[in-house]
């Protein structure tokens, strides 16, 4: 395949970009309708807000790509890159000797607060994140996997191999790490280990971004840049508004001011992570109404690699066979408990298309578990007490949960090097 020369600034949207030619569909208008009697508000968007979205995939991070272009892809390299952002983390960018003017930029914008920040709302979106516990762990990935049918996310992970076969585990869980770190109380304040990370998967990004630009089969016309803002804001959407809604199946009781919160804790996020677009849903209508977009907007072009991505997920929790019995036994649960989670939540069709364990009786798991968690819910709602318990105990939970998965090695946050030929 020919490289792809097409100037993007003559672009409005990726031609793969297809919600203009699908809205008005009668099935779409149809769900339309749906959703707009279940939420009480009409979930198609305003065109101005669909494109902006669309613009956004021939949008990245400016700020960060000079930092990446200078050191870590010109000299010295990207082992001394490296060594001068972890020192400008821990002990701030005027440590740095000789500090690149990028890497003085890159911090200046990192460390200033943007206008519309309210911490205390941050910390309170990042509280009701943590109380969802491991639930939005499986439910966050399975949500991707339906989105790995879209070239423009399927095909940056499927290029880097960092989400297939052996690998694949390892990188799921450095994600789980992510939303650990960035969440945790105090997790985005100066200093914290959750910034910290949030600023190290930021240049992971840029790194990726950078490789796969040069490939010559990187259709730029069709897919807008890797990892591009209106993918990256996807993401953070899949973070708050769709777990928000969708987590009531489980039984989880969020209310619309708590998804409200979770969206602005991850707003929060994706500007530390160089994803700051200034039309960034703020509320539950302008968050639903920029999901349904994304539902519309879909061209299903991935193909096979979307296909190795989807069967990649669940074969990475199978347990290992020279897992020591205790651990095992945990690791036989998780993995059974996961093909419940992806079996209740991707969609049938979906499920079917693809070649993935037997659902039954897995399944059960999560629909016996839901009048569970709705109990303890409302008991959390009403009992004095009982949601600082629940946060202290979804916290001891989780991390309980990534280390079964890793033991004590550490998430390393590199950019994958070795690429697909």
């Amino acid at each position: 395949m020919a490289t792809d020369t097409t100037d993007e600034a003559e672009l409005s949207a990726p031609t793969e970009f297809r919600y203009w030619e699908r809205v008005e569909d009668p099935s779409i208008q149809r769900i339309r309708r749906i959703m707009r009697r279940a939420l009480r508000f009409d979930p198609q968007p305003p065109d101005d807000l669909v494109r902006s979205f669309a613009a956004a995939y021939f949008e990245a991070d400016p700020v960060a790509e000079a930092f990446v272009d200078e050191v870590y892809l010109g000299e010295p390299g990207p082992k001394a890159g490296r060594a001068m952002l972890d020192r400008a983390l821990t002990h701030g960018v005027d440590a740095v000797p000789d500090a690149p003017a990028s890497l003085v930029r890159l911090f200046q914008e990192f460390e200033t607060p943007p206008e519309w920040l309210d911490r205390e709302l941050v910390e309170r979106g990042a509280r009701v994140f943590r109380r969802w516990g491991t639930s939005v762990f499986s439910f966050a990935t399975t949500s991707t996997l339906e989105m790995y049918s879209e070239s423009s996310i399927a095909k940056p992970l499927s290029y880097t191999g960092g989400y297939a076969g052996q690998r694949a585990h390892k990188r799921q869980l450095e994600t789980v790490r992510f939303w650990i770190d960035v969440s945790e109380p105090g997790g985005l304040a100066p200093g914290a280990r959750g910034r910290q990370t949030a600023m190290r998967v930021r240049i992971m990004h840029v790194f990726i971004r950078r490789k796969l630009l040069s490939r010559p089969e990187w259709q730029r016309a069709a897919w807008g840049v890797p990892i591009s803002v209106g993918d990256a804001t996807l993401t953070l959407m899949a973070g708050s508004v769709v777990p928000g809604l969708a987590l009531w199946s489980a039984g989880f009781q969020t209310t619309r001011a708590e998804i409200e919160a979770t969206m602005h804790f991850w707003r929060y996020v994706g500007h530390l992570l160089g994803v700051q677009p200034d039309w960034y849903p703020t509320d539950l209508r302008t968050g639903a109404q920029l999901m349904f977009a994304a539902f519309v907007k879909r061209a299903h072009t991935a193909g096979a690699d979307g296909a190795e991505l989807v069967e990649s997920y669940l074969p990475a929790f199978r347990p290992k066979p020279e897992t020591p019995w205790r651990k095992r036994i945990r690791d036989e649960l998780n993995y059974r408990a996961q093909i419940g989670y992806t079996g209740f939540w991707l969609p049938p069709a979906t499920y079917a298309a693809h070649s993935m364990p037997r659902r039954f009786p897995w399944i059960l798991y999560p629909i016996l578990r839901t009048p569970v968690i709705f109990g303890l819910e409302t008991l959390r709602r009403t009992v004095p007490g009982m949601d600082d318990l629940a946060d202290r105990f979804q916290r001891v939970r989780r991390e309980a949960w990534y280390r079964n998965e890793v033991g004590d090695r550490a998430a390393e946050f590199t950019p994958v090097e070795e690429f697909r030929r």
